[in-house]
């Protein structure tokens, strides 16, 4: 419900009061950007409407606070609160005025557009994409005090707490929280949605364990009746802007952290239905299960129409099926159906923590330093690439990022109908994830980091809707590479490759979202084995795989594992 009145008595700005832990979604709002407290309240700007809300968190209710003074905040973007004065930015200037007053006075102009604002006493904290810098002003003077490097690549919006800024970036879909005095980056972590456009903290929040509120705004297709075209559906566009509270828990110790966890039910289901009739006698189907990791753990798993053993293989859990015989049109549903805690994880290792790292182990280098997979090693077109990549690096984290961004800057994604070799994609310039996954790979072992396939599914990323049967539609695979000394840490394919000749974000970088389930390493996922007197068949000429989710709850990741189990 939205609604317009004047603006409330001056009240203070933070308040103790526990705000719902549960999505907020005011309606009539298109985009809210900026996140303020004010008491048991939020406030945000919608800088396409020019409005400024007052969001009640309790009922989902907006109450337009400048109903005639539209005009002033069109194009805002950012918000803050402290005792009964309110700040904003708006294009290249921060403003200041009065809650219940609402007319504005410049306090900071620069020459680049302004995106976020925090206030805490009478220091400034702005953000601008532009200059990539968080600018530290003086509020009474306008003054420039110091200036901090923007932890992301993309527009930030920026909240204050006690000793702490706290950050959200659009393209990095990430929260940081930076020490106030310093700017030193001291926590980063994932964020449930894409494109979060504010935030907001409450009292006492620390960079250990806690919430913080993040307002998203983007859009998502939809189907519309339209009874005046020819054809009457047809696909297009929606706005869609809510709150909700990001939850994250640091692992000091491990060196990562995690945010919003979802408890998942998995199926995967194989139907037989061959292309062409054969018959097959003693044939075991392996199919890989989910694995436990740092951000998923497994609570269970049954098996979905026929029973299978569970075998251990390289010390991963694989569901073998086994057929006494399969007769020509002979037709079977099989599969597995799991429930799969996942979580968002960012690793907080920096190039200083990698320098002093020990040798790669003796046993990796025959696994994850050959060419085990068709990678065209041996070509001198990779080769080249693979010195050209690193150049003069010699830090592991660094050389990594380097050859990421130099496959960036190489190829662009594309859905292809076969997985060619390294040396065939870079020279068309274009690849799928798993093409993308083998030249990585190849210029990864080239120059000594061991890495390895990982996958091998994604959650249709709507946290939102529960309880309802949701299809992934493709496969997915992305890598792992080895710090010596500490262990294996994930790395995307290809969505962080978002813009010709970078900058690239990191978000993915030593991190995944909470929407990848990860099943066995070092396994095949599919593997078919019989006697040799069967005939040739593939796979993929003998059934067809079907993949459901369903997303049943939201789980705090400082519960992360409590409720897991191997059954």
């Amino acid at each position: 419900m939205l609604e317009t009145s004047s603006p409330a008595p001056a009240s203070t700005s933070h308040s103790t009061e526990t705000l719902p832990q549960r999505l907020i979604q005011p309606i009539g709002a298109k985009a809210l950007h900026g996140l303020a407290i004010e008491g048991s309240s939020l406030l945000a700007v919608d800088p396409y409407r020019g409005y400024l809300l007052r969001i009640d968190p309790k009922t989902d209710n907006a109450t337009i606070l400048n109903s005639q003074q539209v005009d002033t905040f069109e194009s805002a973007t950012g918000v803050a609160v402290w005792e009964d004065t309110l700040w904003f930015t708006r294009d290249n200037s921060v403003f200041r005025c009065r809650l219940d007053d609402l007319t504005p006075q410049p306090v900071v102009t620069l020459p680049y557009t302004l995106d976020g604002v925090a206030v805490w006493e009478n220091t400034l904290y702005i953000t601008c994409r532009k200059a990539s810098q968080i600018f530290i002003h003086d509020g009474t003077s306008g003054k420039r005090i110091t200036q901090f490097s923007a932890p992301g690549i993309g527009t930030e919006d920026v909240a204050v707490w006690g000793e702490y800024l706290w950050v959200c970036d659009q393209t990095e879909q990430s929260v940081y929280c930076l020490d106030r005095a310093t700017g030193d980056l001291l926590m980063k972590v994932l964020t449930p949605f894409p494109t979060p456009t504010g935030i907001a903290v409450l009292p006492g929040t620390t960079p250990e364990q806690g919430t913080v509120w993040v307002a998203y705004a983007n859009e998502e297709p939809y189907v519309r009746d339209n009874p005046n075209a020819e054809v009457t559906f047809e696909l297009t566009f929606r706005d869609r802007t809510f709150i909700h509270p990001l939850k994250f828990h640091r692992r000091a110790q491990e060196n990562f952290c995690l945010s919003n966890g979802y408890l998942l039910e998995m199926a995967y289901v194989e139907e037989i239905d061959a292309l062409e009739a054969v018959q097959l006698s003693g044939l075991k189907w392996h199919m890989a299960l989910p694995t436990n990791t740092d951000r998923q753990t497994v609570r269970s798993v049954e098996p979905v129409g026929i029973p299978f053993e569970e075998v251990s293989i390289n010390g991963q859990r694989v569901a073998r099926f086994s057929f006494d015989t399969l007769q020509p049109n002979e037709r079977h549903l099989f599969g597995w159906k799991a429930l799969i805690e996942v979580y968002g994880i960012k690793y907080l290792l920096t190039p200083r923590h990698v320098e002093q790292c020990p040798p790669l182990p003796a046993s990796f280098h025959e696994k994850y330093l050959v060419d085990d997979d068709d990678l065209s090693m041996d070509q001198p077109l990779i080769q080249a690439a693979a010195e050209s990549a690193v150049r003069s690096e010699t830090n592991l984290l660094r050389k990594v990022l380097s050859i990421r961004d130099y496959v960036y800057d190489q190829l662009t994604y594309a859905v292809t109908p076969a997985i060619d070799t390294p040396d065939v994609v870079l020279e068309r310039g274009q690849g799928s994830c798993g093409e993308y996954v083998g030249l990585l790979l190849a210029l990864l072992r080239l120059n000594g980091i061991a890495c390895r396939t990982v996958g091998r599914y994604k959650c249709p990323p709507q946290a939102d809707q529960l309880n309802i049967f949701l299809e992934p539609d493709f496969n997915h695979v992305w890598i792992e590479f080895y710090i010596p000394g500490y262990g294996w840490v994930p790395m995307e394919s290809n969505p962080d490759d978002i813009d010709d000749g970078g900058p690239y974000p990191t978000r993915f970088f030593m991190g995944l979202p909470w929407w990848h389930v990860e099943m066995g390493k070092d396994v095949s996922f599919e593997k078919l084995t019989m006697p040799q007197d069967n005939p040739e068949v593939r796979l993929g000429n003998l059934a067809i795989n079907h993949v459901r989710f369903r997303i049943l709850s939201e789980l705090n990741p400082w519960e992360f594992g409590k409720e897991s189990s191997l059954g």
